[in-house]
């Protein structure tokens, strides 16, 4: 998917580093990739999940909580993509409000952003969609693509989430409203579509 989406979704992205192998290429990078997700999960680091179509597939894309502080701080930023054949049509809204929730509701985060580059309009309607705050536009705030990007900056905290959780579920919940979560952040019953954790036998 990710070798079908290159254009789709390189053009947004950070290079990697020099003489990094490729997990999309190489099977034994893959497979670290998925241990580090693991590993980040453990250390409450990072949360990275699938998006997957029904419990058995089709897989079309990532959500992730990256770059997680405790202390006073209690926040995360959220970054997802989705396969291009899959974009425009709800998923990915749903797929971050679940994500919302979790860092929320059992993660117990006080606040989350998204950092966008300006120009990006299909990833900047998901956060529109979802009415998250706009905070301003932080300039050269990442490298994408070798270049030092400025990006604009939204954000939700949990008293927004409290006020608003039944709003923003019923306006991007797709078929049954989203089950309560256990503490293993697994759903207490299945969906028609549900986020999987990234784990080694499955992207």
């Amino acid at each position: 998917m990710r070798r079908a989406n290159r254009s789709w979704l390189e053009s947004w992205e950070p290079f990697t580093e020099m003489g990094t192998p490729d997990p999309v290429h190489d099977a034994e990078a893959f497979r670290a990739r998925c241990g580090a997700w693991d590993r980040q999960r453990h250390f409450d680091a990072a949360y990275g999940f699938g998006i997957f179509l029904s419990d058995k597939g089709p897989f079309v894309g990532e959500v992730s909580l990256g770059s997680l502080q405790r202390g006073p701080f209690q926040s995360a930023n959220v970054g997802y993509w989705i396969d291009e054949a899959h974009a425009g049509q709800g998923y990915m809204p749903e797929a971050v409000a679940v994500i919302l929730r979790y860092a929320f509701e059992t993660v117990n985060l006080h606040r989350v952003e998204v950092a966008i580059v300006p120009r990006n309009h299909a990833s900047r309607r998901v956060a529109e969609k979802l009415d998250l705050r706009e905070e301003g536009t932080s300039q050269r705030f990442l490298q994408i693509r070798g270049v030092w990007e400025d990006h604009v900056r939204y954000a939700i905290t949990s008293e927004e989430w409290q006020e608003r959780r039944d709003e923003i579920c019923a306006q991007v919940m797709i078929g049954d409203p989203v089950p309560p979560m256990t503490s293993a952040g697994a759903p207490t019953r299945p969906r028609r579509r549900w986020l999987n954790r990234v784990t080694k036998g499955r992207p």
